[in-house]
């Protein structure tokens, strides 16, 4: 069942309007079109320490970060097949290696029930970042609807994410893709994925719609949704119990 990926590429992120977004997909006519893939709905549970040591480290935006990470396309049913993944950024450049398995299989390995998943350069990677970390939990959900792009007689890969959510309960792939809104409606995330340069007629069409890079992380988004949430609701107690 040990299938491995790696993937190696940068990639290049977008948080696009909804009139953008219109503009985009008019523009990408006879440039891209919709790969193999198609539209997929996603939901990934990231696993992190206690006091999320990982993605507090990540969204301080060092020369090289981390995460780990359990992906399924679609609500996973019946012992479907998932991911389990190393996400390592490092000046720039994306590096992915993951392993494909099931969520019961990698649950026991990532709370330690299990020594390792196969026998792999990447389940040793695997079984390196679990063991460094200490002790792992699943800590938020994100998921999202993407559309995949590739370029017509081209190697430019581009995704277009719709209605990025998160929640922080029934932390598991077999339950829903519900949760609550990382953006404001009708936006979206836009990733170019290149291995070289960067198209002109696409920097052109980027320029044209005033579509500019940002720094954005879908998890550290969450994070700090979270931490907001978490200092109302002390606030709240602080309130009530002055008022008792």
């Amino acid at each position: 069942m040990e299938t491995i990926t790696v993937m190696k590429r940068y990639e290049m992120k977008y948080i696009l309007s909804r009139e953008q977004l219109f503009f985009l997909l008019q523009s990408l006519c006879g440039h891209m079109e919709v790969d193999q893939y198609g539209k997929t709905s996603i939901a990934s549970i990231y696993y992190d320490t206690p006091d999320y040591r990982v993605i507090r480290a990540s969204i301080e935006k060092p020369a090289f970060k981390e995460k780990i990470r359990l992906r399924s396309y679609g609500v996973a049913k019946n012992n479907d097949h998932v991911y389990l993944e190393i996400k390592r950024k490092m000046e720039g450049v994306v590096y992915k290696r993951r392993i494909e398995t099931n969520e019961e299989t990698a649950s026991l390995f990532l709370n330690n029930k299990i020594e390792t998943i196969g026998s792999s350069q990447i389940s040793r990677e695997l079984k390196y970042f679990r063991n460094f970390y200490g002790k792992l939990e699943p800590k938020v959900m994100i998921a999202y609807d993407r559309t995949s792009y590739a370029e017509i007689n081209g190697d430019i890969r581009l995704t277009i994410d719709e209605n990025p959510r998160y929640r922080t309960f029934d932390l598991n792939l077999h339950t829903s893709m519900e949760g609550q809104p990382l953006l404001p409606i009708g936006s979206a995330i836009l990733e170019i994925k290149v291995q070289q340069e960067m198209p002109l007629w696409l920097v052109e069409i980027l320029s044209k719609g005033k579509i500019y890079k940002t720094s954005f992380s879908k998890v550290g988004e969450a994070y700090k949704k979270i931490c907001a949430h978490n200092v109302m609701r002390n606030e709240r107690r602080v309130r009530h119990e002055v008022a008792v």
